[in-house]
Parts: structure tokens; sequence; C-alpha cells
């Protein structure tokens, strides 16, 4: 898994969100949170943004949702990734 850190600007890119609409989501938990750079600095660990843009993606196109099943994989533009659901219940996915 990729520990590349993606600031605001780069998040909104590939997400298409607004500002306002990341940290609404991230209070409401549906969207990942960020992490602490420093005093005045945060961002985004990458590959819990390509997880999170998996699983709209698949929610948006019907598939069948990996929240029901214990693992799976989908396709994200030419890459594969594989999900799993953890024992607490929450999606990890990884770039196969």
């Amino acid at each position: 898994m990729s520990n590349a850190i993606l600031r605001l600007p780069a998040v909104k890119a590939r997400t298409g969100l607004s500002r306002s609409t990341i940290y609404l989501r991230v209070s409401e938990g549906s969207f990942p949170r960020p992490v602490s750079l420093g005093a005045r600095a945060i961002g985004w660990i990458e590959s819990e943004v390509e997880e999170w843009l998996s699983r709209v993606i698949q929610q948006s196109r019907g598939s069948t949702s990996p929240s029901n099943a214990e693992s799976g994989t989908a396709s994200v533009g030419s890459r594969r990734v594989a999900i799993r659901k953890t024992e607490q219940g929450r999606l990890i996915g990884s770039l196969t």
C-alpha cells in the first residue's frame, strides 16, 4: 500500500469534491480522516483516498457491494483492487 500523502488540492482533484464537502464527509465518518503533518498542515493517505474512490465507483455503478462479502476484487480504470472486510467491518483495499 502506498503511504504517500495527498494535500487538499490533490484530494479535491482526485475526488471531484469541494473543500467543504470533504470536511463534511470526514465529520460524518464517510471519508478518510486526514493525518497531521505539523502544527498547521494536514494531508490524506493516498491509499485510503483510493479505497474510498473504489467504493464510490462500485456503489454508483450498482456493482456487487463488497460490504456484504468478506472479500472481493474490483476494477478501477486499468487497475484491480483487492477488497476485504476487517473484523471491525471496515473495508480495506489494495492495488493488485
